[in-house]
């Protein structure tokens, strides 16, 4: 249609509009856009004005008598003045409409399809004709269709009335403008479903094209490998790396509190399994853990999470390289009468009893290649020196386990081990035995034979793991005084309870036992490095018995934390990392100088805030897990009871003594029958309260034994509710 013919779409010109729901209503043009071909109107609704966007061709279908074309006097065709429009159509019953040519398809077929059903329809077969005059021009160079129609005022013999304010229609549309109506309402639909189906192609695409893309990076690695997709993610990342690893020239540099961290190679099992290796070493004193995640959509990402220690060690270092930086700068301290203490921690499998007691050549360990042996051959290279030479020292080896809360000397057959306090407040290991030694190689004989009785047990990580806390001391005496002492400890592999709450009572114990005494030994070192009023000592029995290694101006302390690189000992590696950072807080950038500085600057605002996390941690487990809290005490109880029952079937075979006593008496030929009476009387009053008391320990034990059981068991239902990766 020529543009001039869109001349009667002039702002303030009321029209028809369709709504959503069929209906048709009144409205009030605003602005009119010729390049988009479209109107905004507006209408009052509810006392409140609302306007939207209208397509011309739609107010074309149904406004068709705005677009007549009367003809003047001289032949020219003339345009009704727009002031007078509505007054002119109010009069008027039928006008000759000029219906332009369609831009598209469906809205010609709309406009084609209103003009039949009118034409079809009887009762209006009076007031509706169609001609086709030629002379109409349109866009198309075609003649269309004249529909003669009748004005909106006429509506009211088919109940299509206007309210008095001539804005909104009460009664339903003829029926041509409800098939105009249904027509725009479906090609809105159709365009949607067009969009639908153009965006489900879209995602058909995109999923072709990843799972091209995967098959062809599949093709890169190994196919077999069940993670080769976490494994290129490793590598890739590890390409933007640059590495620093630690070596024998860097200098040593002392700490009160020393942490490190080692990473294990792949063992046999896992490169069977052909497991990813997460642990990049980035550099001696920064460790990057690249963590598995999987989000919402299955979508497979990284979360590189950054440690930082004093010195960190990768797969390719010796035990040499790790007792230079970590053990040996200690063994000067006890020279100057002071006490170190050096620990092994990670979880079992990760290579704790390797770094410690020495390489293992199949199931043999070669105990010279271990940090004792290192330490006790440093020990009398300097005892050899000329300054400590006349010193008149003696050195003395100890060797003994903590196992279950129970103290065994490993240099005594395992016999059993007391820890009391004396009169002075130290605690006294009774019974335990120091054997003097005289070189190096008497030292590696006594640690072989102390490892081959040390307490191991079956795990879900190793056959045959260490399940003690083994504790060897290199001892300084000087006339029979102690002078200094070091003690090299190989701690027992953490787990989790998650791990142990569906094995037996010993295991469960066990388990129990090992995570209390290691949390207790985090809280030591954390107290002493921060310089806190109280230190729980009594916590445990590692605590109470090392006591003295702690205490003192002139004590150092290292850790080494041991960690397995597999994939599938991502969430145990991140826990040991978590608690050795835990033990020593160190940034991840800056220096070691600096990082100690910061430290005993912000100790205050830190322990305010650590203290209320820790009480809120705890709460929140036992919130979440009231059975957790019921089987810690219980197995705090059963340790007790135990402890108390054996100490009265001591007193009782005691009594059994006197009764073999009063036996001899009545052997004899001649003895006193009184005196045998009363003495008898007195055993049986003294062995029955002894008894009576053995039973009622024995009851409750048993009891708390259940608690124990059942407690257990919820744990474990509970663990398959909510799996640990949930």
């Amino acid at each position: 249609m020529d543009p001039s013919a869109y001349r009667c779409l002039q702002p303030g010109v009321s029209i028809n509009i369709p709504r959503s729901n069929g209906a048709v209503h009144g409205a009030t043009i605003k602005t009119v856009n010729l390049e988009k071909m479209t109107v905004s109107v507006e209408w009052t609704e509810d006392q409140s004005v609302k306007g939207k966007e209208v397509d011309i061709d739609d107010v074309v279908a149904i406004n068709p008598e705005l677009f007549r074309t009367p003809v003047a006097a001289d032949g020219k065709e003339s345009f009704p003045i727009q002031d007078n429009v509505t007054t002119k159509r109010q009069n008027r019953r039928t006008t000759i409409s000029k219906i332009p040519a369609r831009r598209e398809g469906l809205r010609f077929q709309s406009s084609k399809m209103s003009v039949i059903a009118e034409s079809q329809n009887r009762p209006f077969e009076n007031e509706m004709e169609i001609e086709s005059p030629p002379s109409v021009p349109t866009r198309s160079h075609s003649a269309l269709p004249v529909v003669r129609a009748r004005s909106r005022t006429s509506y009211s013999s088919d109940k299509c009335n206007l309210q008095p304010n001539g804005n909104e229609m009460t009664e339903e549309p003829p029926q041509s403008l409800r098939i105009v109506s249904a027509a725009i309402q479906a090609r809105r639909k159709s365009n949607i479903v067009k969009e639908m189906e153009k965006m489900k192609s879209k995602r058909e695409e995109k999923r072709a094209q990843f799972t091209e893309i995967r098959n062809r990076r599949a093709q890169e690695f190994d196919s077999s490998c069940p993670n080769w997709d976490f494994a290129r993610m490793v590598k890739e990342y590890r390409a933007t790396l640059n590495f620093q690893s630690i070596s024998m020239n860097d200098p040593i540099e002392e700490h009160r509190i020393c942490v490190c961290v080692r990473k294990r190679p792949l063992n046999k099992q896992e490169l069977a399994k052909k497991e990813c290796d997460i642990i990049t070493v980035v550099s001696k004193n920064s460790i990057l853990v690249h963590e598995p995640k999987v989000k919402v959509d299955l979508t497979r990402y990284l979360e590189n999470q950054p440690f930082r220690f004093d010195f960190s060690f990768d797969e390719k270092a010796s035990n040499e390289m790790v007792y230079r930086f970590t053990a040996r700068p200690l063994v000067q301290t006890i020279f100057e009468g002071g006490k170190a203490t050096c620990f092994a921690y990670g979880q079992t499998g990760s290579g704790k009893t390797h770094t410690m007691g020495g390489d293992f050549s199949g199931k043999v360990q070669k105990a010279s290649k271990g940090i004792y042996a290192f330490a006790s051959q440093d020990v009398f290279l300097l005892l050899n020196q000329t300054r400590y030479k006349s010193q008149d020292l003696e050195v003395y080896v100890t060797f003994f386990e903590i196992y279950n809360g129970k103290l065994f000397d490993l240099l005594n057959k395992k016999a059993k081990l007391r820890v009391l306090e004396d009169g002075k407040q130290q605690v006294q290991v009774v019974g335990l035995q120091e054997m003097r030694v005289n070189c190096a190689e008497d030292v590696i004989r006594m640690i072989e034979v102390g490892s081959a009785c040390r307490t191991s047990g079956q795990t879900f990580a190793n056959s045959s793991s260490s399940r003690s806390h083994a504790c060897f001391q290199i001892i300084l005496r000087r006339k029979g005084k102690l002078h200094g002492k070091f003690s090299l400890v190989d701690l027992a592999g953490n787990e989790r309870g998650a791990d142990t709450s569906s094995a037996d009572r010993q295991t469960r114990m066990e388990a129990a036992e090992i995570n209390k005494s290691l949390l207790a030994l985090k809280e030591c070192i954390r107290a002493l490095g921060q310089n806190k009023q109280h230190t729980p000592f009594r916590e445990s029995k590692l605590t109470q018995v090392l006591r003295d290694s702690f205490i003192g101006a002139n004590s150092r302390t290292c850790m080494i934390a041991m960690i397995s690189p597999g994939m599938n000992s991502c969430e145990y590696s991140l826990n040991t990392l978590r608690y050795a950072d835990r033990v020593k807080e160190l940034p991840h950038n800056g220096t070691a100088r600096e990082t100690q500085n910061s430290m005993e600057t912000e100790n205050e605002e830190l322990e305010a805030s650590e203290e209320e996390s820790d009480n809120l941690h705890e709460l929140s487990e036992d919130e979440l897990s009231p059975h957790l809290s019921s089987f810690r005490e219980a197995v705090t109880r059963i340790r007790e009871l135990e402890e108390k029952a054996v100490e009265e079937l001591k007193e009782v075979r005691e009594k059994m003594n006197d009764c073999n006593y009063l036996l001899d008496i009545a052997e004899q030929p001649e003895y006193d029958l009184e005196a045998f009476v009363y003495q008898a009387q007195s055993f049986i009053n003294e062995g029955s309260k002894s008894f009576l008391s053995l039973k009622d320990t024995l009851e409750e034990l048993t009891l708390v034994m259940q608690v124990e059981e059942q407690a257990s068991k919820h744990l474990n239902k509970r663990q398959f509710q909510h799996p640990p990766n949930c």
